[in-house]
């Protein structure tokens, strides 16, 4: 009679106890941590990349290649844009608002002459920036990249889009080994948006053994296919840099951090020198492979930054933007 009089007294008793063994309770439970606002939600950040202008680099270049080392110019054009997620493509028409994100864009420009010929590199880059309320993107992964090569043997033009959790890659060229290619790579973190990354957010950055799709230029330039490679990745403050010293005169950085990327299967180590404190400029990088049986390093270093509406100034008296980034 008792339990029957007290029946729903003791169910509550016995689910507070279990909830308190549990430690299930309101009292018990450890405090939620807030996410971490994105860096995108910052009014620097959103003075800087949404302003209405590019950051436009000049680097001076030493490009290794067919066993020896060329002379040349790299340029970095970093700009927001609103991106089409379904074609991939750039927003140009207000009806298709709704199926646009931002993003940042790197334009990468390599430039150089081997002997009596040259060489001329064009990558683009499409990544998506967080959103504003620090919540988890939906688009968390590189949407586009596309490069193109120009030189005396002929051309070349690779493309990876990102679709059904992998990357398609669709690529044709004049060398009859890349003549035509169409297949599609598992996920991962592609060298091609290291750029973009480290100007987003570094903190971000992966540290340890991570597979990464190397580069378009540096696949193109070796003849390598475009694949996920085990690599160790480690970043680190950028003390005693050598390259220091062939900064143009006048060109000043702040304190600086390396990121390297070590593919050591592939005999081959990528290290971006970028600044510490925001926007995070892009200082240089050295890129160390074996070109014809030599291990050699490519190296660029920063020459100048400026920020420019470029798209607005398309006249001949506009090439004085030119000289002031010192091309």
């Amino acid at each position: 009679m008792f339990i029957q009089r007290n029946f729903l007294f003791i169910v509550m008793a016995l689910a507070v106890l279990l909830a308190v063994a549990m430690k299930a309770t309101v009292y018990q439970r450890e405090p939620t941590t807030p996410p971490t606002p994105s860096p995108a939600t910052t009014e620097a950040f959103r003075a800087y990349w949404f302003g209405g202008k590019a950051e436009l680099n000049n680097y001076r270049l030493e490009q290794a290649q067919y066993g020896a080392m060329y002379p040349g110019k790299a340029v970095l054009v970093f700009v927001t844009e609103d991106f089409r997620v379904d074609k991939q493509v750039k927003l140009e028409s207000e009806a298709s608002r709704n199926t646009a994100i931002p993003v940042l864009k790197t334009n990468y420009v390599r430039q150089f002459v081997t002997g009596v010929y040259d060489y001329s590199l064009f990558t683009s880059v499409f990544t998506p920036i967080d959103n504003a309320n620090g919540s988890p993107s939906r688009f968390p992964n590189t949407l586009k990249v596309s490069t193109s090569g120009q030189e005396w043997c002929g051309q070349s033009y690779v493309q990876m889009n990102y679709k059904d959790n992998a990357y398609r890659v669709s690529g044709r060229s004049y060398f009859e080994q890349e003549a035509t290619e169409d297949y599609n790579v598992e996920k991962a973190l592609l060298e091609d948006e290291l750029w973009n990354r480290i100007r987003l957010n570094p903190k971000k950055l992966p540290i340890g053994d991570v597979h990464v799709i190397p580069g378009t230029q540096a696949a193109r330039l070796r003849h390598k296919k475009l694949e996920p490679l085990l690599a160790t990745t480690t970043l680190d403050s950028a003390q005693g840099v050598t390259w220091t010293q062939t900064r143009k005169p006048g060109v000043t950085t702040g304190p600086c951090k390396a990121y390297v990327v070590d593919y050591k299967d592939d005999g081959r180590k990528l290290t971006i020198f970028f600044e510490s404190d925001f926007p995070h400029r892009i200082v240089g990088w050295e890129d160390t492979y074996k070109t014809k049986d030599k291990v050699l390093t490519s190296r660029a270093v920063l020459q100048k930054t400026i920020q420019s509406d470029y798209w607005n100034h398309n006249t001949p008296a506009d090439s004085t933007l030119r000289y002031e980034l010192g091309l």
